[in-house]
């Protein structure tokens, strides 16, 4: 454990306990002591107010910003366009369609292939059981 790392009494329960105690006594016999207790937490929920404020303002003009930004195309391999056309042409494929029709030695392959147009935003997915429909547009 690092030396800069703060650590507690051992007793610092009953140091609190005894801090609470003593601020407690004050504030019953000193009006005033009160007055400026309120008046320092008035001021220090002001600044939280104001800090939060430019927080949030900067994160929307950080969201405009982005939201803004021209999306870069989406550039397909030649096999992934060769699939898309496929689940086009097809209306709704598996993984294991896809496995045929392009002689993959398994259903992972298809599967990554899929599951990439589907993160590309190219097809949706539905699913029925344990099978994963994909198909492109609407349903």
């Amino acid at each position: 454990m690092k030396d800069d790392v703060y650590k507690p009494s051992p007793d610092w329960e009953k140091e609190m306990e005894e801090e609470v105690r003593l601020v407690l006594k004050k504030v019953k016999s000193d009006p005033v002591f009160l007055g400026v207790l309120l008046h320092k937490l008035i001021e220090e929920r002001e600044n939280t107010n104001r800090l939060l404020k430019t927080l949030i303002s900067r994160i929307e003009r950080i969201e405009k910003a982005l939201s803004n930004q021209p999306r870069q195309p989406q550039v397909l391999s030649d096999i992934d366009q060769r699939i898309y056309e496929f689940v086009k042409q097809k209306g709704m494929v598996t993984a294991e369609d896809v496995m045929k029709a392009f002689n993959y030695k398994g259903q992972n392959g298809a599967s990554a292939r899929l599951n990439k147009l589907y993160s590309m935003g190219l097809l949706n997915k539905t699913h029925a059981g344990k099978k994963v429909y994909y198909y492109a547009g609407k349903v």
